[in-house]
């Protein structure tokens, strides 16, 4: 991904509401396969880690973009916008 693409991404999340909150229980399959489905569904996401998360938001960022094939956007504090093409319909198109 470009820096341009990525700045591009990043003022589409500015306005996007945080979908998901990552707690104590840390990284699930369960949370894993939903976050899957919302990135299929609107390509970019922004994610929320609480404090009682066993993990920092850094490295728990990579994981997920890891698990869910995506690509991490930016992460601020304890936000993480991530980004995945949709393989059925595309809505985002990247410059």
């Amino acid at each position: 991904m470009t820096t341009k693409q990525r700045a591009y991404l990043k003022s589409l999340a500015m306005n996007l509401e945080t979908i998901f909150q990552i707690g104590k229980g840390g990284l699930t399959d369960e949370s894993v396969r939903q976050i899957s489905n919302a990135l299929e569904a609107r390509e970019l996401i922004k994610c929320k880690v609480l404090e009682t998360s066993p993990v920092p938001a850094k490295e728990l960022s990579m994981d997920l973009a890891k698990q869910t094939e995506s690509e991490c956007v930016q992460v601020i504090g304890s936000k993480i916008v991530l980004y995945r093409k949709s393989k059925k319909k595309s809505k985002i198109e990247l410059p």
